[in-house]
């Protein structure tokens, strides 16, 4: 069983920066993918980055790469997305979700548990 809590969500202007972070429960989390997803209003909920065990791997949505970046700390139990270059279209409420097993996976249906989501939003 993992529990996730997300924070660091908040108003930013275009071009800004924020860092979401997901602190996860239980002793087995660093053998859980994590994913992060975002749903805006009226949208359905959408893949945003992806990590493997002990980061090494990771992968992104097309919108996001080269802007932004995840990793984790599996000392702390807690995986980071750093969002650079913020755009008025990144806002949107942002959910961290995880899966255990090894292979790095996109679709929400894959993650058995999720957070309570932080809002992020971008002033243009």
């Amino acid at each position: 069983q993992v529990q996730l809590v997300e924070s660091g969500g908040g108003l930013v202007q275009a071009g800004g920066s924020l860092r979401l972070s997901c602190a996860a429960s239980g002793r087995t989390f660093s053998s859980y993918v994590v994913g992060w997803f975002r749903q805006a209003p009226g949208k359905e909920r959408e893949f945003v980055a992806t990590i493997g065990w002990g980061g090494g791997r990771t992968d992104y949505a097309d919108s996001v790469k080269g802007r932004f970046t995840i990793s984790r700390d599996n000392a702390k139990n807690t995986v980071y997305l750093q969002m650079n270059s913020l755009k008025p279209e990144d806002t949107a409420v942002y959910y961290c979700s995880a899966r255990a097993g090894y292979v790095l996976r996109y679709a929400p249906t894959e993650y058995g548990y999720w957070g309570q989501g932080t809002q992020v939003t971008v002033s243009s």
